[in-house]
């Protein structure tokens, strides 16, 4: 039996980390409703919901619509020990994929109509600063991309280690 630090994670298989779904926040019908929102900030007398919150459940049908279409015909994105794939939601049709040690850096770029949805899209950028690949509308984007930085550098660790282990023979 190998002994694993992960359970269920080894060096020479590919194993699903963290599969995140992008919000409403990843497509422009989102975004435009988000800016609407965010130019709503007043709050009613002065405390309670602001106007925003209210535009936001008058017009919750068309969220909940966007969320099912999203959910029916969107995008995953998937973080393994060695990958960040772009799959289908139904389905395992791969639509793109990046390796851990393929970018230069990450970047989170928060469009308008994001800061609502509390979303922002995560850049892959290149040692040039050119993007490598795009995952819009990540809700929570600063954890995912944490996820993505830290299973970097393990991977990095685990090569380097591994390298390491052939050397002695």
């Amino acid at each position: 039996m190998a002994v694993q630090a992960i359970a269920g994670v080894s060096a020479s298989n590919e194993a699903v980390v963290w599969t995140e779904y992008p919000s409403i926040a990843a497509i422009g019908i989102g975004q435009t409703l988000g800016s609407l929102y965010e130019s709503l900030p007043i709050k009613i007398l002065g405390f309670g919901p602001s106007l925003s919150h209210i535009f936001a459940l008058l017009t919750a049908p068309i969220g909940v619509l966007l969320y099912a279409a999203q959910k029916l015909f969107g995008h995953r994105y998937i973080l393994t020990n060695r990958n960040v794939h772009v799959r289908s939601s139904r389905g395992d049709r791969m639509i793109s994929t990046i390796g851990l040690g393929d970018f230069d850096h990450i970047e989170l770029v928060q469009n308008p109509g994001q800061v609502f949805y509390k979303a922002a899209d995560i850049r892959f950028v290149g040692a040039s600063g050119e993007t490598l690949m795009k995952l819009a509308g990540v809700k929570d984007a600063g954890a995912f991309k944490n996820a993505i930085e830290r299973t970097s550098e393990s991977r990095r660790m685990v090569q380097a280690s591994l390298k390491q282990i052939e050397a002695r023979g």
